[in-house]
Formats: C-alpha cells, sequence, structure tokens
C-alpha cells in the first residue's frame, strides 16, 4: 500500500468523509515544538502500488496539530495550529486564497479539531489553553467557550447521534461531557490517574466513550455508569495518543502510541487485541479509519511517513 513522505514530523491524519481516495494530513517541524507547518491533502492512486498525488499543500508559520473535514463542504478543511490560532482551507480554491480564515481567540496551542456531524455548519477546537471553543461558519468569532478543565484540553468530540453533546479529554486527568444548551459539563469523571490524551464516541452506541492515557491503557466506558469501565485494554508499551472506534463494525477500535505502534482492538471480548502493526519508527500520533470504505486505515507519526492500508494486511507491502 502507499506511502507518503512529509517534509515534517506527521501530527494527524483524517479521511474525507465524501471521497474515499481522499484524506488531509497535518505535520509539524521540529517535533512540533518550535518551527513551521503544512497541511497536506492527497489523494490514493486507484492502483495501490501507486504512490499519492498531492492535491494541495497549505504552509503555516507553527506547526498544525489536527485536521477536521467539514461534514458539509466537501472542499472545506479546519487546521488546529500551534500558535493559537484555528485556520479554513478551501481546496476548490487557488493557494493564494488560502486560508479563507483565520480564527485567533485560544490563547495557546490549539490540539484538536472536530467538525458536527448532525448539525454540519459547526466544529469544536481543544486548546492548552484549558477551554474548548464552538464555532460556526458563518461566523467570525466562536460561540461559546467552554471552561472547566484545569489543564491541557487534549481533544473535544461530537456524540455522532446527538448533535448538542461532546467530549473533552484533559490533562487534568478528566473526561468531561457537555450539552451546548446547558451552562456547564453535565459529567465529569477521573477515567486514569495519569493525563487523558484522546477520547471517542461509539458510532453505534451513543452512550459508549472510549478514552486513553499517558498511563499507556485504553478504557472503554458507559457514560450512564461510569464507576468502573466496561473493558480496560493494555498492552501499548507508552502513552496512547490516540483512540477511534470504528465507522463500520461496533466492537472495534484502533489507538496509536509513543510505542510507533497501531492497534486494533475488539473490546467485547476477553483477548482483545486483534492486530497491531509496528510499521512506523517514531511516535505514532495520527490514525483514523475511513468512513467510506470499509477497513481502510491510515496513520502517521514524526517519521515523517503517512501510510495507509487495508487492515488485516501489512502497511508496509508494496
Amino acid at each position: 500500500m502507499p506511502v507518503f513522505k512529509t517534509p515534517f514530523n506527521g501530527y494527524s491524519v483524517k479521511f474525507s468523509p465524501f471521497y474515499e481516495d481522499r484524506l488531509a494530513v497535518a505535520t509539524a517541524q521540529n517535533f512540533g515544538i518550535l518551527g513551521n507547518g503544512r497541511l497536506h491533502v492527497l489523494s490514493l492512486s486507484p492502483n495501490p502500488s501507486q504512490p499519492f498525488t498531492e492535491i494541495a499543500a497549505y504552509d503555516t508559520a507553527d506547526g498544525v496539530y489536527d485536521v477536521a473535514w467539514s461534514e458539509s463542504h466537501d472542499s472545506l478543511l479546519v487546521a488546529a495550529v500551534a500558535d493559537g490560532s484555528v485556520k479554513l482551507y478551501d481546496t476548490a480554491l487557488p493557494p493564494t486564497s488560502n486560508p479563507i480564515r483565520s480564527l485567533r481567540e485560544h490563547t495557546r496551542e490549539v490540539h484538536s479539531a472536530d467538525y458536527n456531524p448532525l448539525r454540519r455548519d459547526s466544529f469544536l477546537t481543544s486548546s492548552w489553553d484549558d477551554t474548548v471553543k464552538l464555532w460556526t461558519l458563518d461566523r467570525p468569532s466562536s460561540l461559546r467557550t467552554f471552561k472547566e478543565h484545569s489543564y491541557c484540553v487534549y481533544s473535544a468530540v461530537w456524540n455522532p447521534r446527538h448533535a448538542d453533546v461532546f467530549a473533552s479529554a484533559s490533562g487534568d486527568c478528566t473526561l468531561r461531557v457537555w450539552d451546548v444548551r446547558e451552562p456547564s459539563s453535565t459529567m465529569v469523571f477521573p477515567p486514569h490517574e495519569m493525563e487523558v490524551l484522546t477520547c471517542d464516541w461509539n458510532k453505534y452506541d451513543d452512550c459508549i466513550i472510549a478514552t486513553a492515557s499517558v498511563d499507556k491503557s485504553i478504557k472503554v466506558w458507559d457514560v450512564r455508569s461510569f464507576r468502573v469501565p466496561i473493558a480496560v485494554m493494555n498492552g501499548h508499551g507508552y502513552a496512547v495518543r490516540k483512540v477511534r472506534f470504528s465507522p463500520h463494525v461496533r466492537n472495534l477500535m484502533v489507538s496509536c502510541s509513543y510505542d510507533m505502534t497501531v492497534c486494533v482492538w475488539d473490546f467485547m471480548v476477553e483477548d482483545a487485541l486483534v492486530s497491531r502493526y509496528d510499521h512506523h519508527t517514531e511516535f505514532a500520533v495520527g490514525v483514523d479509519m475511513s468512513v467510506l470504505v470499509e477497513g481502510l486505515m491510515a496513520s502517521t507519526g514524526w517519521d515523517e511517513l503517512v501510510y495507509v492500508w487495508q487492515h488485516g494486511t501489512d502497511p508496509r507491502a508494496p
């Protein structure tokens, strides 16, 4: 399967919800500590042995930590940038017209972006300034700032069934669940004793959410009774950076870690580890599963490589 070499360290990879052959990659120079960033938009060749085609590349003065595709416009992307800005790009416009907007409200690095899959004009960003912000495409300023976390918010993700509900994962060791119609978070609990780096909702059960942490574990919770997790998955050797539920199989999920591996899990069986992929040679920090092609996966890492492969095959195979 194809491999793409980025000039900077990979941070995030996302498949397009509109085109099965398209994906976006967020990258940052010097491991995101200091330097420039670049957002790549790539197209997969129909021939698996052929390389990617780069449709567009956008340079930024600071690293790009995350990217999200619009759910309403097939050419629109939201980028989370290390200078605290949120940048919007339109691949249908010439490079000189991009970014089409730069939203500057966060006071520290923006670490995540997530587009609402139901109310398709709105998106969330989370930041090291301890906040989550809600934005809509038609407004130059955020609709609301959610400030209850006491440390960096690494991830904020919409519930796939409820347009007003999202969850946020933070370095303060808590997960919070929010309803934008309510004045404060509706639920808060400590899923791990160390920093919570990522969370994701199950795509088939709107009460199930996964968290992962610096403690190397992944936990699956039912938010109706969060005293005991449904499942605990240990198998990574270092902090787990991202976790994503499969859009096609209820019990399947994928994770990536500072141990340089990508793992696939079935959280409903005792021996939960389904597959372990060790194709990266540096921290694996970005992973995604295609909504449009069942089993198609992508990952990126600090080795400056983007891999796309079918689950069950070798990512490095030509």
